[in-house]
């Protein structure tokens, strides 16, 4: 037995918070069905991020079309920051209270995940990034988290049905278990050129048996120009200075005329540790840190009911506008309805939550996950996000 929800237990709500399902047992029994209207919001964010990644918008979507609901929503991909609502939902309130579980599940995983592999992709500049996280999550949520991994700014992922979601190629090079099972480097290599289709790159894995830097020299001879590159895994219990192991590595390569050979690293890496291998590395396969990344600590709260501004303690009510300007970029949340008014800086400011569903019916297409990634690449440039 799999210990996963279905796509049809999810829409009928049969993974809730039990108390949801009891706050709508008593207000049935009470007759009471007031017309609220709730956001979605972080007050905080995880470790030291200051910004974040909205990512979860096409689940969401897919339980919310069908309801009798107006939502307005952020574009998925959009960066915000702390107390930016990312959602709100306009409709009766046993029309899609007993969700509120679900749809917290959507965007607060996701938009970690998104969020960290984003993180990653300023980490590595123009390195190329790749999602190997699938083996750290349950097997049923893995093509999510290769999903979000991607339009986060990973280059591509490992995981054939994450490809498919991604409409990419999975990417990878080859296992431990390949080259132990033929018996050495060399002819695993040979074996992976000779049967493998050519549009696949050739890497050669070359820490399993020797010391990296022999390794290397004996794929790169006996392959010459046919190896693309070579993929350090080494465990971090064998490191020793992995920095100072990747440029032997590079020092003896280049010593010996194979500058073409890509040095591939992977094995427990994040955004800090990235950083720290740039001068070397040329592209990365980051798993744990992107697939376990800390969830946005989203929450629902009702604003409004029956038209009048209303919330718990701690929370602004009523519902609100996300302007950004078009010149600065800053944000700020103003209460919705009043007309965008021009930034301090001159600039002109658009509300980033924009009408998505009304009662049932979608106002606009979803991008593709290829759009996505574009969009979250070209915030990173435009807001020059860095890693505070």
């Amino acid at each position: 037995m799999i210990h996963t929800a279905s796509s049809e237990q999810i829409r009928k709500g049969l993974v809730t918070d039990v108390y949801f399902e009891r706050t709508e047992k008593i207000l049935k029994a009470r007759g009471l069905d007031k017309e609220v209207r709730a956001e979605f919001i972080a007050k905080a964010l995880p470790k030291d991020w200051s910004w974040a990644v909205f990512a979860g918008l096409e689940e969401c979507i897919s339980l919310l079309k069908d309801l009798p609901v107006d939502v307005r929503m952020m574009k998925e991909g959009q960066v915000f920051n702390p107390y930016d609502p990312v959602m709100e939902i306009h409709g009766r309130y046993l029309d899609f209270g007993r969700y509120e579980t679900t749809l917290l599940g959507f965007m607060c995983q996701a938009s970690g995940v998104a969020t960290m592999a984003a993180r990653c992709r300023i980490a590595a500049q123009d390195r190329q990034v790749i999602s190997f996280g699938a083996r750290r999550m349950h097997p049923a949520i893995a093509p999510m988290v290769e999903r979000n991994a991607y339009i986060g700014g990973c280059d591509g992922v490992a995981v054939g049905l994450g490809a498919k979601l991604t409409g990419t190629e999975p990417v990878g090079t080859m296992p431990h278990a390949l080259i132990l099972i033929m018996g050495d480097t060399v002819s695993a290599t040979r074996a992976f050129h000779e049967v493998i289709e050519p549009h696949v790159k050739r890497v050669s894995l070359i820490d399993t048996f020797n010391d990296e830097k022999i390794e290397a020299i004996n794929v790169a001879e006996a392959m010459g120009r046919d190896l693309y590159g070579i993929r350090l895994d080494t465990p971090g219990s064998r490191r020793g200075d992995f920095l100072k192991i990747t440029e032997e590595v590079r020092w003896e390569l280049d010593l010996r005329g194979f500058n073409h050979v890509k040095i591939f690293l992977s094995g427990g890496l994040d955004e800090h540790q990235i950083l720290k291998y740039n001068p070397v590395a040329d592209a990365y396969g980051v798993g744990t840190a992107i697939s376990s990344a800390p969830v946005v600590d989203f929450s629902m709260d009702i604003i409004e009911i029956d038209g009048a501004p209303i919330a718990k303690r701690g929370k602004q009510s009523g519902s609100k506008a996300v302007l950004m300007c078009a010149k600065c970029h800053k944000t700020q949340v103003r209460p919705a309805g009043k007309k965008p008014t021009k930034c301090q800086c001159g600039g002109r400011q658009k509300d980033l939550l924009v009408p998505l569903i009304s009662r049932g019916k979608m106002k606009t297409k979803a991008p593709s996950p290829k759009q996505i990634r574009n969009f979250v690449i070209s915030q990173i440039t435009d807001l020059g996000l860095e890693l505070g």
